[in-house]
Parts: C-alpha cells; sequence; structure tokens
C-alpha cells in the first residue's frame, strides 16, 4: 500500500469515524440535529481547528508546538491593549495580535532551528513564558471590548442576515483554504513533508532546512494570533487565564486527523476532521449530561486510540 492511499484511507477512516459519532448523538438525543445546535459545533470548533491549522505544518515537518495554547492567551491580550488601551483601530489591533503570534512562532522556530533546541523543551519553554506575559500585560484582568463592537462581529457577527450563523466559521474556512494551498501546492508545503519524512536527506539535497522550519513555526505562529483574536472576539474580552489546555485539544485533532507525531504525514482535510470529531464528542456529551470528568476520559481514550492507529500504520508501512 502506498503511503498516498494510506493517507487517503486514513482520511476515510477519520470520516467514518465522525459520521458514526454524529449519528449516534443524533440518535441519543433528538435535540442534537437541529439547526441552532448544528451551528453551535461549527462554532466551538473555531479555535481549536485554528490552532490545529497552525500546528499540523509543524507536526508534518516532524516538530510540536505546546506554546499554542497560552501563546493564543498572550496574542488575545495584546489585541485588547492596542485595541482598547492604546486606542488603535480595530483592523490594526487584529494585525498587531495576529503578527505577534508570527513572533511567538518566529522566536520558537529560532530556538529549534538555530539553537538545536529539542521542540518539546522550546515550545513548553515559551508556553511558560507567554502565559507570565498575558498576565503581565493585562495586569492579571480581563480587557474588555464593550466598546468596540465592531471587534465582536469577526467572531459572533454573521453576515447572512438573520441566518444566526456566525462569521467566525466562515473565517474558519477561508483560513483553512489558504493552509491546504500552502501545504498542497507551494515550494513550503513540499519542504514541509520532506523534513518531516527524512530531515537529513533533505539537507543533504540542498535545501536550507534551518530557515524552511523557522518559517514553519512562523507561519504556526500566525494562526495561534488568528485564534487568539478568534477566541476574544468571541468571548467579548482578552482573558489573560484561557489558553491553557488548548494545545492539548488541538493537537489531538491533528492526530486524530491522521497526521503522524513522527513527521512526513498529514493533511489539512483530516485535521478539520479531527477537530470537528473533538467538538462533536464535546457537545454530545454535553447534552446527554455526562459529567466533566468522564468527558475527559472518552477524549483520552479517543487519543489514544488515535496514536495507537498511527504506530500501527507505521509498522505496517
Amino acid at each position: 500500500m502506498t503511503p498516498t492511499v494510506r493517507g487517503r484511507l486514513q482520511q476515510l477512516l477519520a470520516s467514518a469515524g465522525l459520521v458514526v459519532i454524529f449519528a449516534f448523538f443524533a440518535i441519543a438525543d433528538s435535540n442534537f440535529l437541529n439547526y441552532g445546535n448544528v451551528t453551535n459545533i461549527l462554532f466551538s470548533t473555531v479555535v481549536i481547528g485554528t490552532l490545529a491549522l497552525g500546528t499540523t505544518a509543524v507536526i508534518i515537518a516532524g516538530g510540536i508546538d505546546l506554546s499554542i495554547g497560552t501563546g493564543m492567551a498572550l496574542c488575545a491580550v495584546v489585541s485588547g491593549v492596542l485595541i482598547v488601551n492604546s486606542g488603535l483601530p480595530v483592523p490594526l489591533g487584529v494585525l498587531g495580535a495576529i503578527l505577534f503570534g508570527g513572533l511567538i512562532g518566529l522566536v520558537n522556530g529560532l530556538n529549534v532551528a538555530v539553537l538545536k533546541l529539542p521542540p518539546f523543551i522550546a515550545t513548553l519553554a515559551m508556553m511558560m513564558v507567554a502565559q507570565g506575559l498575558a498576565l503581565v500585560l493585562s495586569h492579571s484582568a480581563p480587557i474588555y471590548f464593550s466598546d468596540h463592537p465592531g471587534y465582536s462581529d469577526i467572531s459572533i457577527g454573521s453576515l447572512i442576515p438573520g441566518s444566526g450563523f456566525p462569521n467566525a466559521v466562515l473565517v474558519l474556512a477561508l483560513v483553512a483554504v489558504v493552509a491546504g494551498v500552502l501545504l498542497n501546492t507551494t515550494v513550503l508545503g513540499r519542504y514541509t513533508y520532506a523534513i518531516g519524512s527524512n530531515e537529513d536527506a533533505t539537507a543533504l539535497s540542498g535545501i536550507a532546512v534551518r530557515r524552511w522550519k523557522i518559517v514553519i513555526y512562523v507561519i504556526g505562529g500566525l494562526f495561534t494570533g488568528l485564534a487568539g483574536v478568534m477566541i476574544s472576539a468571541r468571548l467579548g474580552s482578552a482573558q489573560p487565564a484561557t489558553g491553557l489546555g488548548y494545545e492539548l485539544q488541538a493537537i489531538a485533532a491533528v492526530v486524530i486527523g491522521g497526521t503522524s507525531l513522527s513527521g512526513g504525514k498529514g493533511s489539512i482535510i483530516g485535521t478539520l476532521i479531527g477537530a470537528l470529531i473533538i467538538s462533536v464528542l464535546n457537545n454530545g456529551l454535553q447534552i446527554m449530561s455526562i459529567p466533566q470528568e468522564w468527558q475527559n476520559v472518552i477524549l483520552g481514550v479517543v487519543i489514544l486510540l488515535a496514536v495507537y492507529a498511527d504506530q500501527a500504520r507505521k509498522r505496517t508501512a
């Protein structure tokens, strides 16, 4: 079985899993399959999905990024500082927050590619730094966007009047297309897969591996910055204490979607499916009034099964 066929089979299995989970909750509770709840599932996928899209390329390249959760919270705080505290127009504040995410990615990329720090350690340190800086910049207090309704409209507003369909879902769809184009049709995408498949061989072929690793982490950081904008726009405030734990759900979405933790394999479509599986699980379990602690247990089991499937694929490769 060729790698391409195996990748498509994994996407098919993930898609089938999503359909089975969706059908189970639809049968278990009649309230699950109404328009409002389906829209809510899509809406709840936005933040995790955006983070997962950014970290997909990082994991395909053989890396990991544990800083995306607290980095997202820090970028949300930066948007609050720029828009609320400094009085910048909303578009400039949004741009500043996204670029700040790119700066976080740049630091991670330099630590991994130039200083040769293990990605786990480098991004774990950044996770702690971002968590602290978010509290410092916000003075450990939320920053509210009450006087800037246009900011909240980025997420909870609707371009389709009366539909109740949030803009955040459209944003996720747009950035998913952008991520797909980057990975599937550009030099960056080809080099990302090559580095993850065999970094030494890629370097010997004349490709500047260190430079492209930095670029990959920067792009992942830009998605982190966008996720910070989306979550703060949804909440109407920049909450400096949020973010911790989001990195695990985002990485889980990537793995569930078929991206190999060893690098070299993965897809944007698979990541979106993985993010939807997590959102459907969370939503369905909440509707069924399953206690939060058991929700965590079930999600953990799903992640273990996804990692086991990844290991099984490698053994049969």
